[in-house]
């Protein structure tokens, strides 16, 4: 089956801020005129680098047979579609843009500010269209009967080839010729979707959520501290008065207003950490460096200073900390106790934008688990859901509070009406479903017709990994749509690896903030197998274990038998072993081995040793 694929790019509709009719209708063209049933359809920001790794992706990886852009060719300071085009082409085309230049100056004389580029990778056709739906429509007619002749002197076809030719010099108006009518009938038992690394996979994730360019600063209204404090509990005074004995003639405590009195050199006040400076003041002198001589009821009257007291001693000045004016730092999301607590300091809150989360598991045989305690008995066949409690859990632990995040847990039936009902409604009214089972190749499992029937881009549909296989990803609107397997163990690890660093990265753009990619992600560690040995699988791993520190070093243990349904495997799981695929030259890994570790929680050591 031929493949092709169509790629919006724009920053708005990237973020979501305003929605794409380009794309849409290009992928309709590509299906009537070029009878085209495998359109990918994809949206990316105006960004060259990321336009350059998706287009290499589509032509070195899936192999599609033509790349239809739309957007991004203009003189706009952020068009840069026509440059990442051009990075990557191995020949160019400039009739097909000619053609469709050409076409274009009979509508309309702002034709000339295209820059679009046409042109081959390898055995790709990428054709770059103009961002407006009115555009794309005339360019794209104005190339269509020779996209199809095109593809066949890619492929070497060369009897089409020939009959392409015939037609369309002897002019019989449109040709349609279709090259894969000739191919192999596909087995339905094999998956249409082809297998993609985690590295891929995660990278288109990510690269359909938009990225804050410029960086929120939060810019302080106040001086830190704002009056002149003592570094110390001791005693502020004047330090032409040198040393010597001093009479006490106050008392300053933290939250007290500033003195401005005049006094001696030969007086002070006592004064704790943190309290204002009295204005006459220029030093304050630790306890540690004075003698008591006497009290009166306790309350201390004369006192002997030892050492001499320099100018500004143990003072900290207006503004030493935190200027007025002064930046306090840029936003990134989520933001850490560290910065909100910088944020308190200068009396300021952020206004958090609220991601809105489906948790959604499928099965006919999945029972609420806090429901009444007997029907565990007298529901033959039947389990109770874990994955939605899990996932709701796993966003609590990683931050997604009820202030940042709205959570809604649903269980549905395998029927294709029931899930089709329940996947359009929140469509479009949540920013990101998990959607648990019903990704794989068995009778009920529906969610990949579903997305399709619903206009979704289905962005891939398995994933070369163990466990996690099915894993499935596509995106409508605002909506992304995670498809994790219905195993327990499948659905945390495609969790942890997919589906938490989008949410992470999509909540910082909500709220219009840079995100951390790196941060995004979770923390990368080396550790040494302390498991005597293990078999490796044909495909690369996500083994779960726990941590051991010897001396320093990073012990790991994997938690017994790793299958997917296995919920107890996680339970004392520290992290997630990154294993190789088998290969001839390697089948197993043994005790002492170092391999990649991702650390599934901040206090990830069980033992120390």
């Amino acid at each position: 089956m031929m493949k092709f694929s169509v790629i919006t790019v724009s920053d708005s509709c990237s973020n979501g801020t305003a929605t794409d009719t380009s794309g849409p209708h290009l992928v309709s063209l590509v299906k009537e005129k070029l009878d085209a049933t495998d359109v990918n359809y994809l949206v990316v920001p105006d960004e060259a680098d990321v336009i350059q790794k998706l287009l290499i992706y589509q032509c070195d990886v899936l192999k599609v047979r033509a790349v239809f852009t739309t957007g991004g060719t203009g003189f706009a300071p952020r068009d840069v579609t026509p440059e990442a085009t051009r990075a990557v082409l191995t020949k160019e085309a400039p009739q097909l843009t000619m053609a469709m230049t050409l076409t274009s100056l009979e509508k309309t004389k702002f034709a000339v500010l295209s820059r679009a580029v046409c042109g081959v990778r390898e055995k790709t056709l990428i054709v770059n269209f103009p961002g407006s739906k009115k555009a794309v429509d005339e360019c794209f007619h104005s190339i269509v009967n020779v996209i199809p002749h095109i593809l066949q002197l890619m492929a070497d076809e060369i009897p089409k080839v020939k009959e392409t030719h015939r037609k369309i010099q002897s002019g019989e108006g449109h040709v349609h010729v279709c090259p894969h009518a000739t191919g192999k009938g596909g087995d339905d038992r094999n998956s249409p979707y082809p297998m993609l690394e985690v590295v891929d996979a995660l990278e288109i994730i990510m690269s359909t959520i938009a990225t804050q360019k410029i960086p929120r600063k939060q810019i302080s209204r106040v001086n830190i501290p704002p009056f002149r404090a003592s570094v110390k509990d001791g005693y502020a005074l004047k330090s032409s008065g040198d040393k010597g004995v001093k009479r006490v003639v106050g008392y300053v405590a933290a939250g007290n207003g500033i003195i401005r009195d005049y006094f001696d050199i030969d007086q002070c006040y006592k004064i704790n950490t943190g309290a204002p400076v009295p204005d006459q003041a220029d030093a304050v002198i630790q306890i540690e460096d004075t003698k008591l001589i006497s009290t009166d009821n306790d309350i201390e009257k004369i006192i002997e200073v030892l050492s001499s007291p320099s100018p500004n001693l143990d003072i900290r000045s207006i503004g030493s900390d935190l200027r007025m004016g002064e930046d306090v730092f840029e936003h990134r999301y989520p933001l850490d106790a560290a910065q909100r607590s910088l944020l308190a300091s200068i009396g300021e809150t952020i206004n958090v934008g609220q991601l809105r989360i489906a948790v959604i598991s499928t099965g006919d045989e999945l029972v609420h688990p806090y429901g009444d305690g007997a029907q565990a008995g007298s529901m033959e066949g039947k389990i109770f859901d874990s994955n939605t409690t899990m996932l709701v859990q796993l966003l609590r632990q990683f931050g997604f509070t009820e202030e940042q995040c709205l959570v809604s847990q649903i269980v549905v039936q395998d029927d294709y009406q029931s899930l089709r009902k329940q996947i359009e409604v929140l469509t479009g009214s949540v920013h990101a479903i998990l959607c648990t089972g019903g990704v794989s190749m068995g009778d009920k499992d529906f969610v990949k017709p579903v997305l399709k029937d619903l206009g979704y881009d289905l962005k891939f549909g398995r994933v070369n990994m163990k466990p996690g296989k099915p894993f499935t990803f596509a995106s409508k609107d605002i909506t992304r749509f995670f498809g994790l397997p219905g195993n327990p163990v499948s659905a945390f690890v495609t969790f942890h690896l997919f589906a938490l660093p989008a949410l992470r990265k999509y909540l910082a753009t909500l709220n219009q903030t840079t995100s951390n990619l790196a941060k995004c992600h979770l923390p990368k560690i080396t550790v040494k197998l302390l498991t005597e040995s293990y078999e490796l699988d044909p495909r690369p791993e996500y083994a779960r274990a726990s941590i051991v520190s010897k001396g320093g070093e990073l012990w790991a243990q994997i938690t017994g038998q790793q299958i997917s349904s296995r919920l107890k495997s996680i339970v004392e799981a520290d992290v997630l072993l990154q294993l190789p695929a088998r290969s001839p030259s390697k089948t197993t890994i043994v005790c002492g081995e170092s391999v990649m570790a991702l650390t599934l929680r901040a206090d990830f050591i069980s033992a120390y040793e």
